[in-house]
C-alpha cells in the first residue's frame, strides 16, 4: 500500500518568483508516499526532523527573516502597549477553582501580572494564602502554572507546572498548612492528575518521554499512581494496556481514571482520544493499589454518550446525540447501567442544542444553545421538574457547583462585545448576586461603540451558514474597509460569542471582525459537526469562503482589504481557503496551524487525532486527506495572499513543520510578489498564559495582516 521514495543525496535548491522579498533558501527533496496507487510528492519531508542542524538553522533563518519586517511595521509597538494598559485596568482574575475539605484553591493573576499564581483560602471569606509563584519558583525562568488539584481533605495539594509553553508538566506536591514541599517531584505529566479517596497517593497521565520531535513518546500512554514519598521510578502502573492487556487498548488511547467523592463507591477509567463519544467503565474501588481491578463496561461508542457525564450516588446522567441531533440528557443507575431503556431527562429541542450539565446537591443545571446565546435551567432532583432560569443578561454561559453539597453557583456570561461577568448564583431561591471572585471588568468608552450582526449566509450547496459580524457603530459598508475572518471548524468545537480584549481593540480601530460558524463544528448540533468531517471536511472551508463572499458582496470589506486567519485545526481551513481561492483575501494567518494533514497521524499527537481527520491506512481517509492537506494544492506561479505562518518551537500538539513546510511551499510559488513569512516563538508552545508572549505573537499577527490590508495605522517603516 505504501511506498516511500525518498532520494537523500539529491538536494534541489529552490528558486520562486519573490524578487522583493529575499527569503532564506529552502531546498527541496526527492521524496513522495505511495498510498492506494497514488503518488503524493512532498518535497519539504526534511523540515519535519527539527533535531537535525540544517532544519534547525533554516526554521532560525526563517523567523530572523520575519523579525526583520514585523518589526518595522508601525502601530506594532503601539498595539502592545494598549493591550498591556488595558489588562492593567481589569480586576484581579480567578480561574481553576477548586473546593476541597472547607478550603478554595484558584490561580489569581492581578491586573498587569504576567502569569498567574496558586492561592488558597480557608472558605469564601477567609485570608487569602500564596502557595506558588511560577515567577520565583526556579531562579532565572518564568515558568507557568498548568494545573492543581489539591486532596480531598484540603491539606495537600498537587500542582504542575512547565515552561515555553511546553505544556509538558512536573507535579510537585505541597503541605498546605506549612507550606512545605515534598521531596516528590514527577516529570512527564500530560494534563490533569487526580487524587486517590485516602489523600496519600495521585493517579496521573504519564507518557514515555517529553521529546515532541519522538513519534512514539505518547504512543500507549498509561495513569500511572505516585504514592507520597515513594521513588518515581517505581511508580504504579495503574491503568493501561499493559496492566489490562484484555481490554485491548489501541496505542493512540490514553487510558484515564477519574474520581468522584460523590460517587465515592465507584472508580471510573475512561479510554481516551479526540473522539467526541465516550469509551468509559468502571469498578468498585478497590482495596488497596496495586490490586487488579475487575472493570465492566460503562458506556460504549455505540450509546453515543457525549459532553457531559454526572456521577452523583448510584446515578448517572449523560448528554447523548442518539436519536437526538440536537442532543438530550439522560438518566441510568450505576447498579445496573443500561443505556437502551436510559431515562430521558431533557428532551431534545429542536431549535437550541444542549451544550453541558453540571449538578449540585439538589439540582443539576443545564446550558442549550441557539448557536449564538445560550439558556440556563435547572432540573430537581427531588420533584423531577425542570423550570427555566431568567439570566441577568444573554450570551454564551459557563456554569460551575464548587461545593456540590450546597446549591450555590457561579454563572459567568460573555458575549462578542460584552465581557466575561461572573455572579453567584442560588439555585434555591433563582438568586443572583456579585461573585466572591471575578468583579465586573472595565473597559474604555470606545469598547461600547461596539455593534453585532448575525447574519446566515448561503453555503454553496445552499446550506444557510451562521455568520458573525462585530464593527463599529457608524462604519460604512462602502468596500473600504479592513475586514479580519476568523474561524476553525474541528471537534465539534462551536465558535460561541466571547469576549476577545484583543480582537475588540481591533474593532475599535475601525477593523470588521467576522466569524463563520462553518461546519465541522456543533453550533447547529451533531449533524453541523458531522458535516465538516473526514470526507466532508471541505465543507468547513468553503463554508468560510462562502461567508468572505457574502461580506464582500454586502460591502463590509474587499478583496484587498480581508484577511483570514485559521489556528490549530483551523490552519486546514485557512491554508485551503486560499489555495482554493487565492484571489479572495489579501493575507492570511495560518497560527499553529495544521496545513499538512497527510503527515499528521505521524507526528506525536498524531495518533490521537486520527477519530477526527482519519488515517493514510484507509483509502476513503486518505483521499480526505488529501483534499485537507494545504501543502498539496498549492499550484506554482500562483497569485497568493500574503501569508504568515506561526509556530511554537515547543508545541507538542501541532509541531511547527506544519505550518513551517505550508510557508515553504508559498514562498516557492507564489506569484504576487506578497510577503510569504515564518514566525518562529522559541518561547512558546500551542499557546501560553504568559502575557509578555502572548501579546507580542499576536500583536505582530494582526500587525501584518492590517499592514497588507492597507490599515493606515499599520505601515511599513522605511
Amino acid at each position: 500500500m505504501k511506498n516511500i521514495l525518498v532520494a537523500s543525496l539529491l538536494f534541489i535548491w529552490a528558486s520562486g518568483s519573490h524578487a522583493q522579498y529575499s527569503y532564506p533558501e529552502t531546498k527541496t527533496v526527492d521524496s513522495s508516499e505511495i498510498y492506494f496507487g497514488v503518488t503524493y510528492k512532498d518535497p519539504y519531508r526534511w523540515l519535519e526532523y527539527l533535531q537535525k542542524p540544517e532544519v534547525g538553522e533554516w526554521f532560525k533563518a526563517q523567523a530572523d527573516y520575519t523579525n526583520s519586517i514585523l518589526n518595522k511595521i508601525s502601530g506594532r509597538d503601539q498595539l502592545i502597549n494598549e493591550w498591556k494598559e488595558l489588562d492593567k485596568l481589569q480586576p484581579a482574575k480567578y480561574n481553576g477553582r477548586n473546593y476541597k475539605g472547607g478550603r478554595y484553591f484558584y490561580r489569581k493573576t492581578m491586573p498587569g501580572e504576567n502569569v498567574g499564581k496558586l492561592y488558597y483560602r480557608e472558605g469564601l471569606n477567609g485570608k487569602e494564602e500564596l502557595l506558588f509563584d511560577p515567577t520565583t519558583f526556579i531562579p532565572g525562568k518564568t515558568l507557568t502554572l498548568e494545573n492543581a488539584a489539591p486532596s480531598y481533605d484540603g491539606k495537600k495539594i498537587a500542582f504542575s507546572y512547565s515552561e515555553k509553553g511546553a505544556e509538558m508538566a512536573t507535579i510537585r506536591f505541597m503541605n498546605v498548612d506549612t507550606k512545605e514541599l515534598y521531596k516528590d517531584s514527577v516529570f512527564p505529566v500530560w494534563f490533569e492528575f487526580t487524587w486517590t479517596f485516602d489523600n496519600k497517593a495521585v493517579l496521573y497521565n504519564w507518557i514515555r518521554n517529553a521529546n515532541f520531535n519522538d513519534v512514539s513518546s505518547r504512543l500507549n500512554p498509561k495513569t500511572r499512581l505516585h504514592v507520597l514519598g515513594a521513588d518515581e521510578s517505581k511508580d504504579l502502573d495503574f491503568f493501561s494496556n499493559e496492566s489490562y492487556p484484555e481490554m485491548k487498548i489501541d496505542s493512540n488511547i490514553y487510558p484515564t481514571i477519574f474520581l468522584n467523592e460523590d460517587a465515592e463507591k465507584y472508580i471510573f477509567g475512561a479510554l481516551r482520544s479526540v473522539q467526541n463519544e465516550l469509551v468509559l467503565h468502571y469498578a468498585p474501588v478497590p482495596g488497596s493499589y496495586d490490586e487488579k481491578i475487575k472493570w465492566k463496561p460503562l458506556s460504549k461508542e455505540s450509546d453515543k454518550l457525549v459532553r457531559s457525564v454526572i456521577t452523583k450516588g448510584d446515578d448517572m446522567y449523560a448528554i447523548t446525540y442518539k436519536n437526538a441531533k440536537n442532543y438530550k440528557l439522560i438518566y441510568t443507575s450505576l447498579k445496573n447501567p443500561d443505556w437502551e431503556n436510559a431515562t430521558t431527562i431533557a428532551a431534545e429541542q429542536k431549535d437550541k442544542t444542549l451544550e453541558s450539565a453540571d449538578y449540585s446537591k439538589d439540582y443539576i443545571l443545564m446550558v442549550h444553545s441557539d448557536g449564538i446565546n445560550n439558556t440556563l435551567s435547572k432540573f430537581n432532583l427531588n420533584t423531577k421538574k425542570t423550570t427555566p432560569v431568567k439570566l441577568p443578561f444573554s450570551g454564551t454561559i459557563n456554569i460551575a457547583c464548587f461545593n456540590t453539597k450546597a446549591n450555590k453557583w457561579t454563572v459567568g456570561i460573555t458575549s462578542w462585545i460584552k465581557p466575561y461577568t461572573e455572579f453567584s448564583y442560588d439555585a434555591e431561591t433563582n438568586a443572583f448576586s456579585p461573585d466572591a471572585f471575578n468583579k465586573p471588568p472595565v473597559f474604555p468608552a470606545a469598547f461600547n461603540e461596539l455593534k453585532v450582526e448575525e447574519v446566515e449566509v448561503k453555503g454553496h450547496d445552499g446550506v444557510m451558514i451562521p455568520l458573525s459580524i462585530i464593527y463599529k457603530k457608524g462604519t460604512k459598508l462602502d468596500g473600504k474597509n479592513v475586514c479580519q475572518v476568523e474561524s476553525y471548524g474541528s471537534y465539534g468545537y462551536s465558535f460561541t460569542p466571547f469576549f476577545s480584549m484583543t480582537r475588540m481593540s481591533l474593532a475599535t480601530k475601525g477593523v470588521i471582525i467576522a466569524f463563520p460558524h462553518v461546519r465541522g463544528g456543533s453550533e447547529k448540533g451533531q449533524e453541523w459537526y458531522k458535516a465538516g468531517f473526514k470526507a466532508t471536511k471541505p465543507n468547513t472551508w468553503k463554508d468560510f469562503i462562502s461567508c468572505a463572499e457574502y461580506l464582500v458582496s454586502k460591502g463590509y470589506t474587499s478583496p484587498a482589504k480581508m484577511a483570514g486567519t485559521g489556528t490549530s485545526a483551523g490552519g486546514i481551513l485557512i491554508s485551503r481557503a486560499i489555495t482554493e481561492r487565492p484571489d479572495l483575501f489579501a493575507a492570511a494567518i495560518c497560527n499553529v496551524g495544521c496545513a499538512n494533514a497527510l503527515r499528521l497521524e505521524f507526528s506525536a499527537n498524531g495518533p490521537v487525532n486520527v477519530p477526527e481527520f482519519g488515517s493514510v491506512k484507509d483509502s476513503v481517509e486518505c483521499r480526505a486527506l488529501y483534499e485537507m492537506d494545504g501543502i498539496q494544492h498549492v499550484v506554482k506561479n500562483t497569485k497568493y495572499p500574503a501569508v504568515l505562518g506561526v509556530g511554537g518551537w515547543n508545541d507538542p500538539r501541532v509541531e511547527v513543520w506544519q505550518p513551517g513546510k505550508f510557508v515553504a511551499a508559498v514562498q516557492q510559488a507564489s506569484s504576487s510578489q506578497k510577503p510569504v513569512l515564518m514566525k518562529v516563538n522559541y518561547d512558546n508552545g500551542h499557546f501560553t498564559e504568559d502575557k509578555n508572549v502572548t501579546f507580542a505573537n499576536f500583536a505582530d499577527q494582526y500587525s501584518f495582516s492590517l499592514w497588507q490590508c492597507g490599515h493606515p495605522d499599520f505601515q511599513l517603516k522605511q
